[in-house]
C-alpha cells in the first residue's frame, strides 16, 4: 500500500506531499489541481510501462509541465506584502514524482533535454531514480540509485553496477530488475503496473461495450470497458456473484442482470427491470446505467489490483445511484487501496461515513496548489533522494 504521494514542480503543484490511506477522496473546488494530481499519479505508472516520456511529450513537453510560479512564495508574498515575482534559482529545475510504500519507495527527477544535443525537444531526460526501504529517504536505507545513465545497486557494504550507459529517455525499470541482481526492481515494477486506472469508459451509442462482443474469461475490465459482458459473466463464474446481484439490487431495486451467450461466442448483456416485460439490451441502457455497470465489473473485479484509481465516477450518474456506488467502493477498499477523484457532494458524503476514509481537499493559493489545512509539521516525512 502507497502511505505517501509526493509531487514537486508539475503544473499547479509547486511542493505537495500527501498521506494515503486504504480509500482515498480527492476533493476540492474545480480547478483546485484534482485533475494535476490524478496525472501526477498516471505518470508515475507510466515509468514502470516505459511510457513516461512519451506521455509528457503528449502534455506539450516537459517545459510547459513545470509550475509557472516561483520557485518559492514568501510569506510576505502571501500575506501581499509584496509582488509575487520570481528571481534566481536555487535548485536545478525539476520534475520530482515519488511515493512511499509499506516496503519499496521510489522517486524520479526529469529535466529538459540540452537542444544543442538533439532535435527531440519535447523529450525530457530522466536524471535521477531511487528505491529506497522505508517512508523516508536516507542514503543508508537506498537499495538502488541511478545517475544520469549509471544504475547500481547495493551489495551488502558496496555497490554493484548494474548498467552504464542507460538511455536518458529509459528509466531503470526498463533495464534492470532480476531475482538475482535487483528482486526491489522487479517487484516494485510488478506492483506499478499492476496499477489500474478508470477514467474514460466509453458510453456512446458507437461504444464497443454497446454491442454483442466475443467473450472470453476477463478478471479484469479493459480500460474503456468495450469487454464489460465478459467481465460480467468472470465474476458470475469465478468472482462474487452474491455481491454483483447485490450491487445491482442496491442501485436498481428489483433489478437484476443476466449475461447471454449468442451464437459465435458472443456475449450481450440483459437486464431486467421491475415493470418491464423484456430484458433491456446494452444498446437500450441510458449512460448512467451502463457507466454504474462498468464501475461494478472494474470494483468486483476477481483479481483485485494493489491500487485502484476512479476519476469523476459519478460522470453521468443520476444522484441517487452514488450512495450506492459508494457503498461498492468501500467494499472494495477492503481488498485494494482505492483513489476516488470526485466533486460530487453525495458521493462524497457518503465515501466519508467510512472511518477510513482519508479526504483530502485540495484548494488554489495564488495559483499553487495545496492540501486544505495542511501545515508544515503535518505533512509525512519526506525528502527527495537527488
Amino acid at each position: 500500500m502507497l502511505t505517501t504521494l509526493a509531487v514537486a514542480n508539475y503544473r499547479s503543484i509547486n511542493q505537495l506531499v500527501v498521506p494515503l490511506a486504504k480509500l482515498n477522496l480527492i476533493t476540492g473546488p474545480n480547478g483546485s489541481g484534482k485533475s494535476n494530481l490524478y496525472r501526477a499519479l498516471r505518470l508515475l505508472a507510466e515509468t514502470a510501462q516505459g511510457g513516461v516520456i512519451n506521455a509528457l511529450a503528449r502534455e506539450g513537453g516537459l517545459e510547459s509541465t513545470f509550475w509557472a510560479g516561483p520557485e518559492v512564495i514568501s510569506r510576505r508574498m502571501k500575506s501581499g506584502e509584496v509582488a509575487i515575482e520570481g528571481g534566481p534559482r536555487n535548485k536545478v529545475k525539476r520534475l520530482r514524482l515519488g511515493f512511499a510504500a509499506e516496503e519499496f519507495s521510489y522517486a524520479i527527477a526529469l529535466g529538459v533535454t540540452p537542444p544543442e544535443r538533439s532535435a527531440f525537444t519535447l523529450d525530457p531526460q530522466i536524471k535521477h531514480e531511487s528505491i529506497w526501504v522505508g517512508a523516508s529517504y536516507r542514503p543508508a536505507s537506498e537499495l538502488v540509485e541511478r545517475n544520469g545513465p549509471m544504475i547500481r545497486a547495493r551489495a551488502g557494504r558496496s555497490w554493484q553496477v548494474l548498467a552504464q550507459h542507460t538511455p536518458m529517455f529509459d528509466s531503470l525499470f526498463d533495464h534492470v530488475g532480476s531475482l538475482h541482481a535487483s528482486p526491489e526492481v522487479l517487484q516494485l515494477r510488478e506492483s506499478i503496473r499492476g496499477w489500474r486506472f478508470y477514467d474514460h469508459f466509453r458510453t456512446d451509442p458507437d461504444a464497443p461495450v454497446r454491442q454483442p462482443q466475443l467473450g472470453t474469461r476477463t478478471p479484469v475490465l479493459h480500460h474503456d470497458g468495450r469487454d464489460l459482458a465478459a467481465a460480467l459473466q468472470t465474476i458470475l463464474e469465478m468472482g462474487n456473484p452474491e455481491a454483483l446481484h447485490s450491487a445491482i439490487s442496491d442501485a436498481f431495486p428489483g433489478a437484476r442482470l443476466k449475461i447471454e451467450c449468442l451464437l459465435g461466442g458472443r456475449f450481450a448483456i440483459e437486464f431486467y427491470q421491475e415493470g418491464l416485460l423484456r430484458p433491456l439490451s446494452a444498446a437500450e441502457l441510458s449512460d448512467g446505467t451502463l457507466r454504474y455497470l462498468l464501475l461494478v465489473a472494474a470494483l468486483l473485479t476477481p483479481r483485485p489490483p494493489t491500487l485502484m484509481v476512479l476519476n469523476e465516477p459519478e460522470t453521468s450518474l443520476h444522484p441517487d445511484l452514488l450512495p450506492a456506488l459508494a457503498r461498492l467502493i468501500i467494499r472494495t477498499s477492503q481488498q485494494s487501496q482505492v483513489w476516488v477523484v470526485s466533486h460530487a457532494r453525495r458521493l462524497i458524503a457518503a465515501l466519508q461515513q467510512d472511518p477510513e476514509c482519508n479526504c483530502i481537499v485540495l484548494e488554489k493559493n495564488l495559483g499553487q496548489t495545496e492540501v486544505v489545512g495542511q501545515r508544515m509539521l503535518d505533512q509525512p516525512a519526506w525528502q527527495w533522494a537527488d
